[in-house]
C-alpha cells in the first residue's frame, strides 16, 4: 500500500493439593515408570491417549501491554517470558477494552454488535447476561468429548440460573460472578449498602472455601485439584480467568520484596500482584507436566484488555488505556505455548483477535462449527503454528450507539456515510479509524509512576480544543498513533466509514437494562447470585391470562 511506503519513515522501534484423587496419592510420584502409569491407565479403564489436545486458556485481568518482561517491564515475569520465548508471541493481537466484551467474544467467537453487549460491561445489579441463544465454546467442546472446567472470573451475567457458567457448557465452575471484589474476603459492594459475597462452587456460594486465601493462589490450587483428579488420556478444556491484576490492588506481603524501590504505591502493589500471578502460572505449568497433560497440551495466555495507569498498569509506548479504543486499550499481551507448535520460539505479527480462539480451538478439538452460526472469528492455528498469513484482514473494534456522543460529531463530518458522534473503531489491513469519543488518549511513560514530581508525562497530554471526531492511523507504520492522517487520506476515511456502516447493518439491539432492586444480596442470603425467578414470571402471566379469561366470560354473559 502506498501509504505504508510514505509512512515508513515514521516507524519507530517495533513493539516490541487438596483432597482429590491424584497420581501422587496413587503412588505415582516423580520417579514413576511408564509401565506403572500404563498399568494404572488400564486399571482405570483408560483407552489410548486422545489425539485431541488439552486446551488451557489463561486470561489475565487488566494486564498492561508493557507489563511483561519481554516488553521491557521493570516487573519480573520469568514464567511468562519463558513460556512465550519457547512458544509463539502474538505481537499484533487484539482484545476488547473492557472485561465483559472480551470474555463474551472469546466464548462465542462473535463481535459485541452480534450479541447485544456492545455497551460497557454487565453490572452486578442488571438483569442481563450473555444471550442464551448463543452457543458457547465449552458447549461445542463438550460435544466432542471434552471435560470442561472454569476457574476464576465469569462476568457474563448471572441474574437467572440459566446464565450461570454450569448452564453455559462448563462441567464445573469455581470462582466469582462479578467483575471485581476483595481478593481475600471475596466481598463486593456495588454501591453503598448493596454488598454481598461472591465466591461460587458450581451453582452455590462457596462458604466452605472462605479461608482468607488470596484468590490467585486459591484459583491455582483449584486448577491443581482438577488436573490431579482428571484422567489425562481424556481431553480437558480448562478456562482459567484470574482476577489479577484488576483492582483492588492487593497482594501477599512476600511479593513486594523486589519492588520496594518503586515509589508509586499503586505501581508497587500492581507489581507484587503480577509477580504472584507469574508464579501461579508456573505452578499450573508444573501441574500439567506432573499429571501427564503437558505433551499434548495447548496453553494460551491473554490479557482481557489494556492496563489502567491510575491502578498501576502500563501500556507504554502505546496510547490510551483500559476502556478506550486507542491501542493501549485493545492491544494485548498474548502468546501460545505448546509442544504441538511447529514454529516454536517465533513471533507472530499477523492480525489476531480474541474472537479467533472460538473457531481455532473447536477445529483443533476435531469439533464441528454449525453453518448457521455466523462467526466473526477465524481459524488462525496455521498462522500461529506454521507462520502462514492470517485469514483476518479487518477487526471491528466496536460500534457503541449509546455511549456519550461526541459534541462535534455529525453526518457531515462523516461525509454523509456515518455519524461521527457515535463511538466506533475499526481496523482494515494497516489502517485504523476511530470516530466519536474514543476515550482517555494520553501516552503514559514509565516516568509517570515516579513520585519525583511533574515531568515528561505532562508533555504527552493531548489537547481536545480542535473538537475532532474522526482519526485515521496507519498502525503498521505508526503503532503509537501519533500522526493522524484523516485529513491527508479522505478516500481511505470514506472506505472505512462505509465498512463501519456495513457492519452496523448487522448489529442487534443493545442489551443494557436498568438495575433491578431484587438483585440486592440482602434479599439473597447475603450472596450475589441469580434473583430472577422464571416461576414468578410464569405465575404472573398465568394470573393475567386468568383475569383476562374471566373478563371475557363476563362480557360474553352481558352480551347474551
Amino acid at each position: 500500500m502506498l501509504a505504508v511506503g510514505v509512512l515508513a519513515g515514521l516507524s519507530v522501534l517495533s513493539l516490541l493439593t487438596y483432597g482429590y484423587l491424584s497420581w501422587d496419592s496413587l503412588g505415582l510420584g516423580p520417579g514413576v515408570t511408564e509401565a506403572t502409569r500404563t498399568g494404572l491407565g488400564e486399571e482405570l479403564g483408560a483407552g489410548a491417549p486422545s489425539a485431541q489436545p488439552h486446551i488451557i486458556f489463561i486470561l489475565a485481568d487488566d494486564q498492561g501491554f508493557r507489563d511483561v518482561g519481554y516488553h521491557g517491564s521493570e516487573i519480573r515475569t520469568p514464567t511468562l517470558d519463558k513460556l512465550a520465548a519457547e512458544g509463539v508471541k502474538l505481537e499484533n493481537y487484539y482484545v476488547q477494552p473492557m472485561c465483559t466484551p472480551s470474555r463474551s467474544q472469546f466464548i462465542t467467537g462473535k463481535y459485541q454488535i452480534h450479541t447485544g453487549l456492545q455497551h460497557s460491561i454487565i453490572r452486578p445489579t442488571q438483569p442481563n447476561c450473555l444471550p442464551l441463544d448463543n452457543v458457547t465454546l465449552p458447549q461445542k467442546l463438550k460435544e466432542v468429548g471434552y471435560s470442561t472446567h472454569m476457574v476464576g472470573k465469569w462476568h457474563l451475567g448471572f441474574y437467572r440460573r440459566e446464565c450461570m457458567p454450569t448452564q453455559r457448557g462448563f462441567d464445573t465452575f469455581f470462582g466469582s460472578l462479578l467483575g471485581s471484589g476483595d481478593y481475600y474476603t471475596h466481598f463486593k459492594c456495588d454501591s453503598p449498602g448493596i454488598c454481598g459475597y461472591d465466591l461460587y462452587e458450581n451453582d452455590n456460594a462457596a462458604w466452605d472455601h472462605d479461608n482468607g486465601i488470596y484468590s490467585t493462589q486459591m484459583y491455582t490450587q483449584k486448577v491443581q485439584q482438577i488436573l490431579a483428579s482428571h484422567n489425562p488420556s481424556k481431553p480437558i478444556f480448562l478456562y482459567i480467568a484470574y482476577q489479577a491484576v484488576h483492582s483492588p490492588l492487593q497482594a501477599p506481603g512476600k511479593y513486594f520484596e523486589h519492588y520496594r524501590s518503586i515509589n508509586n504505591i499503586n505501581r508497587r502493589r500492581y507489581a507484587a500482584m503480577l509477580a504472584c500471578l507469574d508464579e501461579a502460572i508456573n505452578n499450573v505449568t508444573l501441574a500439567l507436566k506432573k499429571y501427564g497433560y503437558y505433551d499434548n497440551s495447548i496453553i494460551i495466555y491473554s490479557s482481557d484488555n489494556g492496563g489502567q495507569p491510575m491502578a498501576g498498569g502500563s501500556n507504554w509506548p502505546l496510547r490510551g488505556s483500559k476502556g478506550t479504543y486507542w491501542e493501549g486499550g485493545i492491544r494485548a499481551v498474548g502468546f501460545v505455548h505448546s509442544p504441538l507448535l511447529k514454529n516454536k520460539g517465533s513471533v507472530c505479527k499477523e492480525l489476531v483477535h480474541i474472537t479467533d480462539w472460538f473457531p481455532t480451538l473447536i477445529t483443533l478439538a476435531e469439533g464441528q462449527i454449525d453453518e448457521d452460526i455466523q462467526l466473526d472469528g477465524y481459524d488462525i492455528w496455521e498462522t500461529i503454528s506454521e507462520g502462514r498469513r492470517s485469514p483476518r484482514v479487518d477487526i471491528l473494534h466496536n460500534i457503541d450507539p449509546i455511549y456519550t456522543k461526541a459534541k462535534n460529531g455529525s453526518w457531515a463530518a462523516g461525509y454523509g456515510i456515518w455519524n461521527t458522534a457515535i463511538q466506533s473503531a475499526i481496523r482494515v489491513n494497516h489502517w485504523k479509524l476511530l470516530t466519536g469519543n474514543p476515550g482517555y488518549s494520553d501516552w503514559v511513560p514509565p516516568q509517570a509512576f515516579s513520585n519525583a514530581g511533574p515531568n515528561r508525562w505532562h508533555n504527552e497530554r493531548v489537547s481536545w480544543t480542535a473538537g475532532k471526531t474522526v482519526w485515521l492511523f496507519n498502525i503498521t507504520a505508526d503503532p503509537y498513533e501519533r500522526v493522524d492522517l484523516s485529513a491527508k487520506y479522505p478516500d481511505v476515511v470514506k472506505q472505512l466509514l462505509r465498512r463501519l456502516s456495513q457492519f452496523n447493518k448487522t448489529a442487534v439491539p443493545v442489551r443494557y437494562p436498568p438495575k433491578d432492586p431484587r438483585s440486592n444480596p440482602k434479599l439473597n442470603g447475603g450472596v450475589w447470585g441469580p434473583w430472577f425467578k422464571e416461576d414468578e414470571k410464569k405465575k404472573k402471566s398465568d394470573k393475567s391470562k386468568g383475569a383476562n379469561k374471566q373478563k371475557k366470560n363476563k362480557n360474553k354473559k352481558k352480551a347474551n
